[in-house]
């Protein structure tokens, strides 16, 4: 019966979304990628909004439902039907009544099912699609046939582009920089690799009182260059994502200086390597939205390079959604944890494979623990961090890794700012 209202809830928000879309026909940028879409997109929103009246997802609402309500600009009901019925009164009146409407949409799209994107979301004919990144074994692998099968969903809005429109892919990122396009859509390729359109150099992580506060990196195109300054955040991660948002402005005809200035307003979403203060003069890296093979990777190799004066904790959880690669992949994280961290934490059954593969890896057997659940592994943290500690917390979204961020934090009533699933929705979960 649930699953039989949610379907009739997505097929009417699904017709009001296209018929908004008929009715005042914005131009559409399409985020897609395995990793780092909605950053991209939040950073997106913010290079193009001093030139264009702009809206975009929220947060990372990006399956069947979360894109029509970014069309029609209201937000999740979650189990309230009387909001469901307001949004569809919202949506039909937009419909009949002429107002006010965004010139340019960002929409982030996702799969974590098969045709999500391909059956779902077919109906939208972007301008731009920004491709972020798409690694070897994504996550959601275990829904689907094979990475490829993945993959080919996650690019299929690269094929909906009509002459005209522009592939903003990643230079950095084989998979995607080769993908044939139709005749008459442009590609403009972003990363660090020295061909690339728009080109990122001279990435630096800022520290005060010896600890990292931000990341700083030039970009160039076509002989300008600018530089940009994220503070509150760590990682390459974000130098992708300002660096896929400046190429999509600059696809929209946004200059790179205006671009560049819309990214001092850039907020990063919570919980994606972010930087929080923590207890006992720790630092804590944030990154416990969701966790992937190249995510994690991606992390600990942050956590390897990062200016620090104490120790290096690396607090890993389950992987979740592997299915087959699951085994493997927790080997793989365990053995890159060892070379990366002073100590590992790990939380959850399948996260253990981390741990021994950490041990065996040559860390000593005392320096790697493994806890049940992330209020447990919180409670050992709290009595073992110091001064000059970097604390990375990561695991997917089901095994609550937040709580490890919030019991750690200096500041815990900052949480609902700063930390993801606060909303009362989430907390009783």
């Amino acid at each position: 019966m649930k699953d039989l209202i949610r379907r009739a809830v997505v097929t009417v928000m699904t017709m009001l979304a296209r018929a908004v879309v008929r009715r005042y026909q914005p131009r559409i940028i399409l985020v897609t990628g395995s990793v780092g879409k909605t950053s991209t997109k939040d950073a997106l929103f913010a290079t193009m909004k001093p030139k264009f009246f702009v809206r975009k997802s929220q947060k990372s609402f990006n399956s069947d439902i979360g894109v029509p309500l970014a069309v029609l600009g209201v937000p999740n009901g979650w189990g309230n039907p009387l909001r469901w019925i307001r949004n569809m009164i919202e949506g039909a009146l937009l419909v009949l009544i002429r107002a006010p409407y965004p010139e340019w949409l960002i929409v982030e799209v996702g799969a974590d099912r098969p045709g999500d994107i391909t059956t779902s979301l077919a109906w939208l004919r972007p301008r731009i699609v920004v491709a972020t990144r798409f690694p070897a074994v994504p996550v959601h692998v275990e829904f689907y046939d094979s990475p490829e099968a993945v993959r080919a969903e996650e690019l299929a809005p690269l094929s909906w582009l009509l002459p005209g429109g522009v592939a903003v892919v990643n230079a950095d990122d084989e998979s995607v920089i080769a993908v044939p396009l139709a005749d008459g859509v442009d590609r403009l390729t972003y990363g660090f690799h020295p061909k690339a359109h728009v080109r990122a150099s001279r990435f630096k992580t800022l520290t005060e009182d010896r600890l990292p506060r931000g990341i700083s990196f030039d970009v160039s195109f076509l002989g300008e260059k600018v530089h940009v300054v994220l503070p509150g955040v760590t990682g390459r991660g974000h130098a992708y994502a300002a660096l896929g948002a400046i190429a999509g402005a600059l696809a929209a005809e946004v200059p790179l200086e205006v671009a560049a200035r819309g990214l001092a307003e850039y907020e990063e979403p919570p919980s994606r390597m972010r930087l929080i203060e923590g207890v006992h003069g720790s630092m804590l890296i944030d990154d416990t939205y969701n966790a992937s093979p190249a995510a994690v990777t991606a992390a600990l190799e942050t956590l390897a390079e990062i200016p620090h004066t104490g120790r290096r904790i690396a607090v890993l959880a389950d992987m979740l959604e592997l299915g087959a690669y699951s085994p493997d992949e927790h080997e793989k994280a365990g053995a890159l944890a060892a070379r990366s961290a002073d100590i590992v934490l790990t939380v959850g059954v399948r996260a253990r494979k981390i741990a021994d593969a950490a041990r065996a890896s040559g860390m000593a057997p005392e320096s790697v623990l493994s806890f049940d659940t992330a209020l447990d592994a919180a409670q050992h943290l709290e009595r073992m961090v110091g001064a000059g500690d970097i604390v990375l917390a990561k695991g997917s979204q089901g095994m609550r890794m937040e709580r490890v961020v919030k019991a750690l934090m200096a500041e815990p009533e900052r949480a609902k700012e700063l930390v993801c699933r606060q909303d009362a929705e989430w907390l009783v979960r």
